[in-house]
């Protein structure tokens, strides 16, 4: 049996202040309805954690406007905190989240009016796009961008995240292990000095950027939430040797700690990714109770640099918990998507500040 990969399903970010980050990632990108929101232990991740098992709290929220899931973590059995290298573009690991927005020009007028923490202007890209950045309570940085493809009218300026930006030593093998995770369009290439990134720490050195995403998306139960999705790839081209984000630094500590995806059929990709050289770091190896509405199977594998991939196949979760309203994954075909009144129902789960 095949297996399927439907996308990216959330962008995982380690703080020190659970309930401080998770109210700004509310008011600045309205990811305010938790799929689920609880402390537990972290067995699974002891490999990334120096043999220790430890607690922490995690929230899989999003914006019902549209776009992928984040999932905040923040550990209680040690306090998470910043490295002490000073991290540039180009080093590797996830060096900065992308949110969506229908409207550039108002999303940076409400940034700017809330003192929201703004870096750039709304400055051109590359890709043939306007967008600005931002840095969170946590000085993680977020790239703005514009998209059309939203699931609601909800009113908040922004959806949700729609990708990552991460720093890899070689390109073409970067390249060819995430076209096995199903990103196999290029959509831009091009080696420069680039002015969007003029204000960021780096920015005057020259860089290889690669922006992929998926030709033919597989569907999937959020996929009319989540819409298109990319990664940008970005190899520094200077005589510098990039450094690890993550290196002798804790799971959990301050920063992007992993990218999630998709999946259907666990076992036939981990004998996909094992015969790629890729294979799983960790593996729950069956279904993972997360309390009694959220049964999944997560494992863990690293790009060609290190940088943690979860995956994660949904058996169970939960969407009005409740009212006792699941959805079971595994009655479902792969591919097809939730029904409309059931991921409109998420809104009631919505926290308001």
């Amino acid at each position: 049996m095949s297996f399927t990969i439907h996308g990216i399903q959330h962008l995982g970010v380690g703080v020190p202040d659970h309930e401080s980050s998770w109210k700004w990632y509310r008011k600045f990108f309205g990811m305010d309805i938790p799929l689920f929101n609880d402390e537990a232990e972290a067995p699974l991740m002891t490999i990334y954690t120096k043999g220790k098992v430890i607690s922490k709290r995690a929230a899989m929220v999003l914006n019902i406007k549209g776009g992928c899931a984040m999932e905040i973590v923040s550990p209680s059995t040690f306090k998470a905190s910043h490295a002490k290298t000073n991290f540039q573009l180009g080093d590797l690991g996830i060096f900065m989240g992308m949110i969506k927005t229908p409207n550039l020009e108002k999303a940076y007028d409400f940034f700017q009016s809330n003192n929201g923490n703004v870096i750039s202007k709304v400055i051109p890209t590359p890709y043939g796009h306007d967008s600005f950045y931002v840095k969170d309570l946590d000085d993680l940085i977020w790239q703005i961008i514009p998209a059309k493809d939203f699931y609601t009218n909800y009113n908040h300026p922004t959806g949700g995240t729609v990708g990552c930006s991460i720093g890899v030593s070689n390109m073409d093998k970067s390249l060819a292990f995430y076209n096995l995770l199903g990103y196999d369009e290029v959509i831009h290439d091009q080696t420069s000095i680039f002015s969007d990134w003029a204000h960021i720490h780096g920015g005057d050195s020259e860089y290889r950027r690669v922006l992929i995403s998926q030709k033919n998306p597989s569907g999937g139960g959020f996929s009319k939430l989540a819409g298109k999705s990319f990664i940008e790839l970005v190899q520094d081209k200077s005589k510098r040797v990039p450094k690890k984000i993550y290196e002798d630094r804790l799971w959990g500590d301050t920063g992007f700690v992993h990218l999630g995806f998709d999946v259907r059929n666990m076992k036939a990709l981990g004998k996909k990714l094992s015969s790629e050289g890729f294979g799983f770091t960790c593996d729950t190896n069956d279904v993972l109770s997360m309390g009694e509405s959220t049964k999944v199977h997560c494992t863990y594998c690293e790009d060609p640099d290190g940088t943690l991939m979860e995956m994660i196949e949904v058996y169970k979760i939960p969407i009005i918990e409740k009212l006792g309203l699941f959805l079971n994954v595994e009655k479902r075909k792969a591919s097809q998507p939730l029904p409309d009144w059931m991921l409109k129902a998420l809104k009631f789960t919505r926290i308001k500040d």
